[in-house]
């Protein structure tokens, strides 16, 4: 059974313990890097901070057409998603529409994405699996408007581009709930509540150590 001492000593034994634990972290962030990591340069930040914003900030110049982004698709997307981006075997990315209130909800980018500049972006991130960061600007749009186009948002021969892609309305636009924090304006709110589930997928393994200064 404890007594007032025991307590006592615990208590002083415990503060003393978190103090050197804090005093060890404080010596940690001064100690030497020991040469590892560099100092990022702003190239190579710039290369990382490639961040799309819904209103289409961060898009890269280029332009495509669901048409001419049909061949980008067959050769790079069709394995894993299928000729018509039904049959998988990996993310179904067309159909879908009228599900997401029903029992068997079916989350694709033409039911339930709220942006068209996230798709891009996702784009860009992450695909294809086996090859990240490979298409180019043009690409990107091409594959962009066929992924749209076979979800019946955008026509074969419309051209999307950094003007263009930002206008196009996603079915579900309106079907997020806005993030309630009063501390951050809604607007703000609403175009990072759109983005986080894309940007959390879009991760990969791309690591690069940074050396923190003394």
């Amino acid at each position: 059974m404890a007594t007032a001492r025991s307590v006592v000593r615990c208590l002083v034994v415990g503060g003393t313990l978190s103090a050197t634990l804090s005093l060890g972290a404080v010596l940690l962030a001064q100690s030497p890097t020991f040469g590892l990591g560099h100092p990022p340069s702003p190239e190579l930040l710039s290369a990382i901070d490639i961040e799309v914003t819904p209103d289409g900030k961060g898009l890269a110049t280029g332009s495509g057409t669901a048409a001419a982004g049909k061949d980008v698709y067959t050769r790079r997307c069709e394995t894993c998603h299928g000729p018509t981006g039904t049959e998988g075997p990996q993310d179904v990315l067309v159909g879908g529409h009228g599900s997401l209130g029903t029992d068997r909800p079916l989350k694709t980018v033409g039911s339930y994405w709220p942006y068209a500049t996230t798709l891009w972006d996702y784009i860009r991130r992450a695909m294809p699996f086996d090859h990240p960061g490979t298409l180019t600007a043009d690409e990107i749009y091409g594959v962009t408007a066929y992924v749209l186009f076979m979800n019946g948002i955008v026509g074969e021969q419309d051209a999307l581009n950094q003007a263009t892609l930002p206008q196009g309305k996603m079915p579900n636009r309106n079907g997020f709930v806005a993030d309630p924090r009063p501390d951050v304006p809604s607007k703000k709110r609403n175009e990072e509540f759109g983005n986080l589930e894309v940007r959390i997928r879009g991760l990969h393994s791309k690591l690069h150590i940074f050396q923190i200064p003394n």
